[in-house]
This record gives structure tokens, sequence and C-alpha cells, in this order.
């Protein structure tokens, strides 16, 4: 199964990275249906042919994902947009 695994480095607070991955979380949940919840410092999220996590370390976040076999057609479009997204989130 392709997989998608990408490190990107920031200076957010511990909050403010929380609250950015949130709001990346709503947006999913609306445009997707995606699925989102917490457990400690990463939130998983789940949609339909697209598992994965985001994980908020010390100056970094780690968005890790599993893509089933249609969606796997777009990995290359989709991780440009989470590199994109990240871009613009995390400064």
């Amino acid at each position: 199964m392709p997989s998608i695994d990408i490190h990107h480095t920031h200076s957010l607070s511990p909050q403010d990275a929380r609250q950015a991955v949130q709001e990346v979380a709503d947006k999913l949940a609306g445009r997707f249906g995606a699925a989102c919840h917490w457990s400690g410092d990463h939130m998983e999220f789940s949609s339909s042919g697209v598992d994965g996590r985001i994980a908020l370390g010390p100056g970094e976040v780690r968005v890790t994902a599993r893509l089933g076999l249609l969606m796997s057609a777009f990995k290359g479009p989709i991780e440009s947009e989470i590199r994109r997204v990240l871009d613009e989130r995390f400064v």
C-alpha cells in the first residue's frame, strides 16, 4: 500500500501548532468527510481511501498516511498539497 511520510520543521509554540493542526483537520472533515481525533500529541485521521496521523514534536510536525488503491494514483498531488498547507500554516 503506498504511503506518505513528510517531516516539516516549524517555530510555533506547542499551543499554536496544535491549533494549526486542528484547523487543517476541520478542513479535512468538511471537505472529505474525514474522521479526526486527538491522541496525546498526534491526530489520527481516516477517510475513504486514506488513513494517517499528524504528529507534533518540538519544532516539527510529521504527516504520515497510507493510501488505498484508488487514492494511490493521486499520491503526487496529495503530497504536494500537504507540503503546501504545511508551508502555509507552519512557519
